[in-house]
């Protein structure tokens, strides 16, 4: 198998250059590699545009909003102008707020945090635990895996129109699976919703660096998202949609910026006059390179052109699964079926091996980094391994020893910035791991696979 392009398709779209595209690593067996990062769904590097543009801005940094100075002027209109610039990421509405938050977690928790009194949450069992967990203080309902997506629509309408009371609701769903990579169907799970009087928000997190992403064009009432999955580094997220819920609401963290006007009372206490824009619910000093680089990554990759950078993805995705499919022992894992539409993330079991010692393998003998465990999605990965609820596993910590069966998967992801050579070292190392077995010899330290040093090869 070979994801090579043709003449034509190489004309259609390069990778993005991005950083550590150069880094090599040592392998166990001997001599270095050029690393192949393959775990874009848990952190994409940063676009090399990104990092530029943030390094330009550097020695202009400043304190926004209230400064007098031009640093401080010059660092406000660049942190209100990355929210606009993100507010047509996103194609938001005129009267929709974009709030700069850490991450998409903290993005649900902000929502979580602002709901009205009896609101009812409505959530499925498939969902990563930022989308699944927030919910404390509401009535939660949660929804069990559909097997198609017309499955997943009937299973919210029929939720929906049996809630009782009837009162405010909320459906929370992913618009890619950080398991599968496949596609929601985020326009008609926002149609239900809306048709029985519930609000919709819609975790990106896994979608915007893959997709176009269109707050109207989906009818959704939220996106949330993370900047360090959108080629951006650590530290932000965004929280963009409906404003009334957040300004209705008492703020997410009390503190400066969120407070217009704080005043003493004759009787001791203190009067506070919340700002009603989004400046409400980011209270603090924010993270003004975080956001700029959200921003940066934004623009990025709109002038790259989605097309050509889904196109490009898509045939990446085509060759992998190809190549998968040529190992009987690998099993890739899909709630919706092989003809279901994804985006760059396959999770898979091979029989016969723990999957973290394999994911350490691909490692220390190939130069090639994937995830292992249940991707912070326990319910959805038990339901895709058929096992007890109650089976043991935890989030990238398995408890097996190399060779034992597992209650985890394997989990390779790719984006804009994945040379060829990546995913086709990745094909050949699986071939090569299940047909002649690891060269090495592994061991569990501190809940990871790693290479036992004092072994001697196989």
């Amino acid at each position: 198998m070979s994801v090579s392009t043709a003449a034509t398709d190489q004309s259609i779209c390069a990778p993005l250059p991005v950083l550590g595209k150069d880094v090599t690593v040592p392998l166990v067996t001997g001599g270095e590699v050029t690393y192949a990062a393959l775990d874009y769904a848990a952190s994409a590097p940063a676009l090399q545009r990104v990092w530029d543009d943030v390094a330009a801005y550097a020695p202009y940094y400043g304190s926004v909003h209230r400064g007098a100075g031009y640093l401080s002027q010059l660092s406000t209109d660049l942190f209100e102008n990355s929210r606009t610039v993100v507010a047509d990421f996103l194609g938001c509405r005129a009267e929709d707020q974009v709030v700069f938050t850490r991450s998409t977690t903290d993005s649900l928790n902000l929502l979580a945090a602002v709901l009205p009194a009896d609101c009812q949450v409505f959530v499925y069992e498939t969902e990563h635990h930022a989308s699944l967990l927030p919910w404390r203080d509401a009535r939660v309902t949660y929804l069990n895996a559909p097997r198609t997506p017309a499955q997943a629509v009937e299973t919210l309408e029929r939720a929906l129109a049996d809630r009782d009371p009837y009162g405010p609701a909320l459906v929370c769903v992913t618009g890619a699976s950080n398991v599968t990579g496949e596609l929601w169907p985020v326009k008609e799970l926002a149609a239900a919703a809306h048709a029985h009087g519930a609000r919709i928000v819609l975790d990106a997190a896994q979608l915007a660096p893959h997709h176009p992403v269109d707050i109207a064009e989906l009818d959704v009432d939220w996106i949330a998202f993370s900047g360090h999955k959108l080629y951006a580094p650590f530290g932000s997220g965004v929280l963009a949609g409906r404003a009334d819920w957040l300004q209705a609401a008492e703020p997410y963290l009390a503190g400066g910026g969120a407070s217009r006007k704080v005043a003493r009372r004759t009787d001791g206490g203190v009067d506070v006059d919340w700002h009603t824009t989004a400046a409400r619910h980011e209270a603090g000093s924010p993270n003004v390179i975080g956001v700029y680089s959200i921003a940066s990554a934004c623009k990025a990759l709109t002038e790259a052109g989605f097309d050509n950078l889904v196109a490009r993805e898509q045939r990446l995705v085509a060759g992998v699964r190809a190549g998968l499919a040529e190992v009987p022992e690998v099993r890739v894992l899909s709630l919706f079926g092989d003809d279901a539409p994804r985006v760059g993330v396959i999770s898979f079991v091979v029989d016969g091996w723990n999957s973290s010692h394999f994911a350490a393998a691909l490692s220390a003998e190939y130069g090639i980094g994937v995830r292992d465990g249940l991707f912070c999605a326990h319910p959805l990965i038990r339901t895709l391994l058929g096992s007890d609820p109650q089976d043991p596993g935890e989030c990238g910590a398995p408890e097996a020893e190399p060779g034992e069966r597992s209650l985890n998967a394997i989990r390779v992801s790719f984006g804009a910035g994945t040379p060829d050579e990546h995913v086709e070292r990745f094909v050949r190392a699986v071939k090569e791991l299940v047909r002649e077995g690891a060269q090495w010899k592994y061991r569990t330290e501190g809940g990871r696979c790693v290479p036992d040093r004092g072994a001697a090869q196989v």
